[in-house]
């Protein structure tokens, strides 16, 4: 068992425990928030604690925290609760740098979008107006705020209900519907780092949602302890709806290799060798194979 550090949150100081909660819950989609006060001043800024919770009614949260140094709050909460409207523009990479600028610490009053360049544009159903070069817009009423504390660090949800949504077309597929490559999204990790929703880091993996499958724990038990065979081997074999028929079995014990593998006499290295050619069968999409190989040592 390797070593584990444990924390108690209240032993540590905000700092600390803000920094390592960043940096442990990551990636995080982040808000660009423009609002607007009273006066009709506008404010424009990102925030990652952020996400959406609900799709009937469409609900979108993020929560703008009081200030770690002096425990004051930011325009975008003070904006929120005089005018109960806000935009939340989402940031892909073209936008990025533009983005950070906004979430300098401007005086009151300072309009961002001036700032940082970006062009504000009017929405249709409330009162701040919308990133132009945001790729998706989602205009909100606020239908709640939930200040969680009065402490430095504390955090205030403010629950948005999406009333009108605005997608550029250059960001959909051939099928009309947006298109994850095209978007290009970034995302919010610890101290400066961020990450690029990228074509080389996306993968797809497929929701068990019209199967139900197997288990690990249906699987032999020289597999659920193998060395070769990494948990996501595991769990990607467990996900199968079926256990491979005797037929399946009888025909692969037939296979060459397996046949070879299946004589060697010490137990521990013919399993060894059977968790390699089901990895191998694995890695090239061949799940069945791979499953039945497990299955030919029982």
């Amino acid at each position: 068992m390797k070593s584990t550090t444990t924390i108690d949150p209240n032993s540590i100081s905000t700092q600390e425990l803000h920094q390592l909660l960043l940096t442990a819950i990551a990636p995080r989609p982040i808000a660009f928030a423009s609002t607007i006060d009273q006066e009709g001043k506008v404010n424009l800024s990102p925030f990652s604690f952020f996400n959406v919770f609900s799709a009937n009614p469409p609900i979108l949260i993020f929560s703008p925290a009081r200030r770690g140094s002096n425990n004051t709050t930011k325009h975008s909460f003070e904006n929120v609760k005089e005018v109960r409207e806000v935009v939340i523009n989402i940031v892909n990479y073209a936008i990025v740098e533009q983005m950070s600028l906004a979430s300098t610490e401007y005086e009151k009053g300072v309009n961002e979008f001036t700032k940082c360049g970006l062009t504000p544009i009017a929405s249709s159903k409330i009162k701040p107006p919308r990133v132009a070069e945001s790729p998706v817009a989602f205009e909100c009423v606020v239908d709640s705020i939930i200040e969680l504390g009065a402490e430095a660090g504390a955090g205030n949800l403010v629950i948005c209900r999406v009333v009108n949504i605005h997608i550029r077309d250059e960001y959909k597929g051939a099928d009309g519907k947006l298109d994850t490559l095209k978007l290009d999204l970034v995302a919010r990790l610890g101290k400066n780092w961020y990450t690029r929703v990228s074509e080389a880091s996306l993968f797809e993996l497929e929701k068990p949602i019209y199967t139900k499958g197997i288990g690990v724990d249906s699987l032999p038990a020289h597999a659920q302890s193998s060395k070769v065979l990494t948990g996501n081997d595991l769990g990607r074999l467990g996900n199968t709806a079926h256990k491979p028929s005797e037929k399946a079995i009888k025909s692969t014990k037939q296979l060459s290799p397996i046949k070879a593998v299946l004589a060697i006499s010490n137990t521990e290295e013919k399993y060894k060798e059977l968790h390699i050619l089901a990895k191998n069968y694995l890695e090239e999409q061949k799940l069945e194979e791979a499953l039945s190989v497990l299955f030919c040592a029982d």
